[in-house]
């Protein structure tokens, strides 16, 4: 079966792992629902984006509250081994004039304790910064949306492998019991002189033909359910079913016209453009708010005692306090904030830029995607036919090679065009599931 397994594998490359749970007691039966929803329940991505956005939201506290009083206490003790010496002229003591004496100044212990309180009164930074916080916790929930996103065409994608291996198995199954059976009478007629033993060996290598389709298509079977299994963070130790049927989701696409709507909003990537756009532009505001003054008020009260003797406690402690008011205001620096402004309103354009760039590239995977589902669609009605064509051919084949009226090759070669129309057709079915997926995908309806 010409089925890219590896194509699939690749699935779980793009960052879309997800957690095991602990052994399940018994297997499990999903509908492409429901193992998408346990997916969603153990995701290692999703369990991390979902820590992301908590992060944004004690960001957006940590950044209000910058701007909230600012309360701090000090305290201090200090023992002087060696008291700092200052010079004084002798002549203030009746000393001889030009020269000094030493004396040291203060006592060997003090100690202080004290508390302070500031209050940011006026910071454009700040303002910007808190208008903004609550960006960064959307575009948090928003790449989380986008991750669910890509589960949901993960586990669909594995899904759908699963239930077309076992479509190809049950097919390749009832061929090879055809062939065995075909090869069991064919043997019969040659022991009774009615067919060549070139016949016979011709069945057989039809019968190991077959018996080698049914191999692949178990080992095809095992691995699509193995990706799917991780895909959803399922036991890979434990057997799995699933409770739809292929039909179901063919059939819908086959009978009707696309129905899809596009909307640029409706779609992730044109959201977390934008997203990205307003944080740019957030940052362009917050470099332009540094030439602004900040003013901050403040108060500080303290305690000091000193003493000669190690236990101060007995001391006297003298209190003063402070109150105030502080302004910082640029006025020279070289240009450099002027070089962080121009270099945030580039990064804006950047991004404004890119919007546009995700707007042209959504609309260029609609029409894209819209034209390969009608690709998509007419390529498997025509693998149909050529397979039911080849099935009905076969058929009439092994009658006339029942009754005499042709060789072994001319049934062989029949077997093999009908194989080679059902692995054409199993291809197309894929391709006509994965067509909707990227289509679904394309409007932001996945």
């Amino acid at each position: 079966m010409k089925i890219k397994i590896k194509h699939y594998l690749l699935l779980l490359a793009i960052g879309i792992s997800t957690l095991g749970l602990q052994a399940q007691d018994e297997p499990m039966s999903f509908t492409i629902y429901e193992a998408t929803q346990y997916a969603m329940e153990n995701s290692y991505v999703l369990e991390n984006t979902s820590k992301d956005i908590t992060i944004a939201q004690k960001r957006v506290w940590e950044t209000i509250s910058t701007g909230l009083p600012q309360v701090s206490g000090t305290a201090n003790y200090n023992a002087f081994l060696n008291l700092p010496v200052s010079l004084i002229p002798a002549e203030f003591v009746g000393g001889e004039p030009g020269t000094y004496i030493p004396v040291k100044f203060g006592q060997d212990y003090s100690s202080d304790f004290g508390l302070s309180v500031s209050q940011q009164i006026f910071d454009g930074s700040w303002i910007v910064g808190v208008s903004s916080a609550e960006l960064y916790v959307n575009l948090s929930k928003q790449a989380h949306e986008k991750t669910e996103v890509d589960i949901r065409d993960a586990v669909s994608r594995a899904y759908y492998m699963v239930l077309i291996s076992l479509s190809y198995q049950t097919v390749m199954e009832e061929n090879l019991a055809n062939t065995t059976k075909l090869y069991e009478e064919t043997k019969v007629y040659y022991q009774n002189g009615f067919r060549e033993e070139q016949d016979v060996d011709q069945l057989k290598i039809l019968l190991k033909t077959a018996e080698n389709e049914v191999l692949r298509a178990e080992r095809e079977l095992s691995i699509a359910k193995t990706v799917l299994k991780y895909a959803m963070g399922y036991d890979l130790d434990m057997e799995i079913t699933l409770n739809d049927e292929l039909q179901i989701f063919i059939l819908p696409l086959i009978q009707k016209e696309n129905t899809l709507n596009f909307d640029f909003y409706n779609h992730i990537d044109y959201r977390l453009a934008m997203s990205n756009f307003e944080v740019s532009d957030k940052l362009f505001k917050l470099e332009k708010s540094s030439y602004l003054p900040k003013i901050n008020a403040f108060y500080s009260y303290s305690k000091t005692a000193y003493s000669n003797s190690a236990n101060l406690f007995k001391e006297d402690w003298y209190p003063s306090s402070l109150v105030g008011f502080q302004a910082s205001i640029p006025i020279f620096n070289s240009g450099q904030k002027r070089s962080k402004v121009q270099q945030a309103e580039l990064e804006r354009e950047k991004a404004e830029t890119q919007r546009q760039l995700t707007e042209v590239t959504l609309q260029k995977d609609y029409l894209t995607a819209s034209a390969e589902m009608t690709t998509a669609i007419e390529r498997f009605q025509n693998d149909q036919e050529s397979r039911d064509l080849a099935r009905s051919i076969l058929d009439k084949t092994q009658i006339k090679f029942n009754e005499g009226m042709i060789s072994s090759a001319e049934l062989s070669q029949q077997e093999t065009q009908y194989i080679n129309s059902f692995q054409a057709l199993v291809a197309s079915t894929m391709a006509l599931l994965e067509a909707d997926l990227k289509l679904k995908k394309a409007v932001g309806a996945l």
